[in-house]
Formats: structure tokens, sequence, C-alpha cells
């Protein structure tokens, strides 16, 4: 956790009014002790943890009592494994990665689901490729990570709309960009809210401009980033779990009011210092997209038909042998 010059500072402002973002929260006394929590996200510190960073950064975990350690993730961490192991009391993982664990016997409890629509999408030239329908990808070179969350969507949908590996041309994607700007690949995948402006940027300076291959809007509800505890931790300490959840919803509903945006961008590069600035108020504005669609949507929800639909999606591509219920694990943060 970054700036710790600042917990002090929080600490006092504390004990005399809550901040205004969690005022429906209740203020711990000057003289509580603040409950030390770990939370490992899934990935580095950039727009898509936002809401985490200002709940920590910003007192909404501390207003409820509890002193939280936010640790980024990234390719060599697992949180689901760190919950097993006792390193981390609350993390951040995808719906693939709750569900294969859950057939592995873990026992992990999802308690909130951050993204409504998963940013996982595929970037094209609109010059060269027009995508209305998923018939559209035939004949094309498409670009797969195997293992990776994008084969398993990809799969899907050719499965549902009847297109066979000879329909298309499949090339194994690593974190060189070189065989899509060099238009040796017609799709790539990318995160929509992450890599996508940087490569949209670099496009557009060459004149080119690029369209997105929504997977949810043919029908592949995928879930993506969601917030998971342990069911022991659920069983033992409840009040924490909720604690937690509802300052971190508080936070990332600060996080992401359009109102607030100077305040989000100023603290997410303190976090974030090798992103340019417009690139980054770009993914500010495309995380707010994927998490906050609706002005009504209340941040955290849980899509549980999106979730029956990723394990149905895993079950019939083998990844796991048998159904794991997912509904079962799923505890509504509200």
């Amino acid at each position: 956790m970054k700036n710790q010059i600042k917990k002090m500072a929080i600490m006092i402002s504390i004990a005399v009014i809550c901040l205004p973002l969690v005022i429906s929260l209740p203020c711990p006394s000057l003289a509580e002790t603040l409950q030390p929590v770990t939370y490992r996200l899934k990935w580095l510190f950039n727009a898509s943890v936002i809401g985490d960073i200002v709940a920590d950064e910003h007192g909404a975990f501390k207003a409820v009592g509890l002193d939280v350690d936010v640790k980024e993730g990234g390719p060599e961490r697992d949180a689901i494994r760190e919950l097993e192991l006792g390193y981390a009391d609350f993390g951040v993982a995808s719906a693939d990665q709750v569900i294969r664990a859950l057939s592995k016997g873990s026992p992990v409890v999802v308690v909130a689901q951050l993204f409504q629509i998963n940013p996982l999408q595929w970037i094209y030239r609109k010059d060269n490729l027009k995508i209305n329908q998923v018939q559209d990808i035939k004949g094309r070179v498409v670009g797969i990570t195997f293992g990776g969350n994008d084969e398993t969507i990809m799969r899907t949908l050719m499965a549902m709309n009847d297109i066979s590996e000879q329909d298309i041309k499949i090339f194994s994607v690593r974190y060189d960009y070189t065989p899509f700007y060099q238009k040796k690949v017609d799709i790539w995948p990318v995160y929509r809210n992450s890599q996508a402006p940087m490569l949209e940027k670099k496009l557009a300076e060459s004149g080119e401009s690029v369209g997105y291959f929504n997977p949810a809007a043919h029908g592949v509800k995928f879930v993506a980033n969601s917030v998971v505890t342990s069911k022991r931790m659920l069983d033992s300490k409840p009040e924490i779990v909720e604690k937690f959840t509802l300052a971190l919803m508080q936070g990332w509903e600060e996080a992401l009011n359009p109102a607030n945006e100077a305040m989000a961008l100023k603290t997410l590069s303190e976090f974030d210092q090798d992103t340019a600035p417009d690139i980054m108020q770009k993914q500010l504005t495309l995380t707010r997209s994927l998490i906050k669609p609706f002005k009504d949507t209340r941040i955290g929800s849980i899509d549980i038909e999106a979730w029956r639909q990723t394990e149905k999606i895993m079950l019939a591509q083998k990844q796991i042998p048998n159904p794991v219920y997912v509904e079962g694990v799923i505890r509504h943060p509200f």
C-alpha cells in the first residue's frame, strides 16, 4: 500500500467526522484499533482498479475500522490461492478462476461483481473488416491467447455460430502487438479499458480507425473480475466481510462519479506513472462504462445468469469435469 504518510492524517480526520463518500457507514472512534485486512488484486495498478485505490487512499476502509493493505496483482499472483493459504483475506478473481477453483474443492465465496460487462474484446481495423455478426470472422486471422479467457470465449462464439477452425486461421497471441500492427492478424484480443486506448491511439496516428468485436453483443456474457473471500472468513468474521464489501463499493462509486474525475485521475497517477494522461483519462471513462454501464447500475451487483452461463460454457468446453453450481457460493452484496 502506497502513501503510508497519509495514514496519520486520515486517522485524525476520522476522529472528527467520516469522509463524505462513506457518510452512510459507521465511523470508528479514535480509540478503536483498526482491523488489518489484506486485499490481493488481480492485476497491476491501473484504471481497472481505481475504485480499490480510492477506497483505500480516501479513507473509505478506515471509516469502517479497517486498515486494508491493497496489494497489486499480476501474472504471478493468484488471489484465490492466497485466500486458501491465509495470505489474503479478500481478493479479485475472474469467474473462470472461481469456477475452476470450486471444481477442485476450494472454499471460495463471491461477495461482489465489479465488471458488469467483460472488458475482453477484439480490436480490428475498420478499413479492412466490418463485423456485424459472428459469421463475419470467417476467412480471417483471429488472435487467441491459448489457455486464456479469450480462447474460451472465442471458441464458444464459434460453436454457437457453427464456425469451425477450418473457417478461420488462429494466430497464437503473445504480449507483442507487432503482428497486429503489421496486419498479419485481423482481429486481436484486448482489454477494452486497458490496452485498447493505447492501440487505438497508435493506429490513429497512422490514419487508421478501429472497431471492436464485443462477445456480449453476440450472446456470450462471460463474467470478469469479482471480489472474493474464503468461506472461513465469511463464517468467522461476517462483520468484517460486510464492512469491507460496503466500503469497497462506496470507494468505487466515488471513483467512478464523473463529478470526481479530477480526483480519480490524480489519485491514479500516483500509482500508474507510466501511462500518458490522455490515455489514462480514456481508460477511466471506459472503466466506468464497463462497471457502471447505466446510471442506476449499483456497483457490485451480481449477474447470476451470467455466472451460470460462464459455468455452462466451461463445462461444455471440458474445462471443469462436473457442474459446481456456482450460484451456491455467491453472496449478494446488498
